[in-house]
């Protein structure tokens, strides 16, 4: 801020401040000639009472409420207002005393009436103080607030920048893994020349367009989330040939439910990855059902692990994801029993869209 314009605002904070006084002083002026003629009198009284008056109240607005009330030094606040109190009640004595002497040369009957009264001389001392400590109180809350508003604002923009940034990496773990896995499927069937390959291809570029561009968004149809899982399932029963026996049942209610993109895919590679041949076959069975407010994803499949001790990259991501996206709405439930590993997720996507 340069000097001219400090200057400015200065002037015109002067003279909004002497507007005001010379209001509280006609206020004065008019208030104590009540039932006096001597308007000469009054205004003099009113003069010597003023500077009692800003100073009180500059000692409140600047020194009392700043420092001491709204920081909540409550015993230093109590204090110093009693010894403002004190000083201001005595300095009002002087003025009532310089009426008598000046004003009425020792005669008591002389003085204005409303100058006698003691009471009403300091209650109208400490009305204008009150008021503007108020005003200035009011004003310092909805500063206050203004503040606490630009910084909670801002610690938000902060918390969504670095949730963007995290979702941003935990999706960028995903490509690679899971792409990774798809050309192995798509090498081993070169291997064998299997005429399977063209359509492998189609399906692997189906999978590629999904994972380069529609995982980048915020939310994808479930329908088109089921469709790719149907792409990647049919590519690894191309791997498997005879030795896998999948399962997908699906019940949707609805064509406009969303979730977020490769939320499940990673729950079904890690069964393919994972899963153990029992008898020679890997069995997978997979259910998907969904409601408008309700979506209950689950997967098996095969192992003859009694502990799962490898739940990979996929489902370390898939956790991370969900705590982000879909935080205190979804329970998710992950357990190996003798023959079989289970994983169960509900998420809450009534909430989600209420949200949106």
């Amino acid at each position: 801020m340069n000097t001219q314009k400090l200057v400015k605002i200065l002037l015109l904070k002067a003279i909004k401040h002497i507007l005001f006084w010379s209001v509280v002083l006609l206020f004065f002026t008019y208030f104590f000639s009540a039932g006096s003629s001597n308007f000469k009198d009054t205004l003099m009284f009113s003069m010597f009472l003023m500077p009692t008056t800003i100073a009180t109240t500059y000692v409140s607005i600047y020194k009392l409420i700043p420092e001491y009330l709204l920081t909540k030094r409550y015993v230093r606040f109590g204090v110093y207002t009693f010894y403002t109190l004190v000083i201001s009640m005595y300095l009002i004595m002087i003025s009532i005393f310089f009426s008598l002497i000046y004003l009425s040369n020792f005669e008591f009957e002389q003085m204005n009436p409303i100058t006698r009264n003691i009471i009403l001389v300091t209650s109208s001392v400490y009305l204008v103080v009150i008021l503007v400590s108020a005003f200035k109180l009011l004003q310092l809350n909805l500063k206050s607030n203004k503040k606490t508003a630009v910084l909670e604002s801002k610690i938000l923009e902060t918390q969504l920048k670095l949730k963007e940034q995290e979702l941003n990496y935990l999706k960028m773990q995903i490509h690679p893994h899971f792409l990774f896995n798809t050309l192995n499927t798509m090498y081993g069937s070169a291997l064998k020349k299997a005429d399977e390959t063209p359509d492998m291809i189609l399906k692997l570029s189906n999978l590629l367009d999904y994972l380069l561009y529609q995982v980048d968004k915020p939310f994808v149809s479930l329908e088109n989330e089921i469709h790719h899982i149907e792409d990647y399932i049919s590519l690894e029963k191309m791997r498997f040939n005879e030795t896998i026996n999948v399962s997908f049942f699906k019940d949707i209610h609805s064509k406009a439910i969303s979730i977020a993109p490769m939320l499940f895919i990673p729950f079904v590679e890690n069964s393919f990855k994972h899963g153990t041949l029992k008898d020679g076959v890997l069995n997978i069975n997979l259910s998907i059902e969904a409601t408008s407010e309700m979506i209950n994803f689950k997967i098996s499949n095969s192992s003859l692990n009694t502990q799962n001790k490898n739940e990979g990259i996929g489902l370390q991501n898939i956790k991370k994801r969900l705590e982000l996206l879909y935080p205190n709405q979804y329970q998710l439930d992950i357990f190996q029993e003798q023959f079989k590993f289970t994983v169960n997720l509900q998420l809450n996507i009534k909430s989600k869209l209420a949200n949106e």
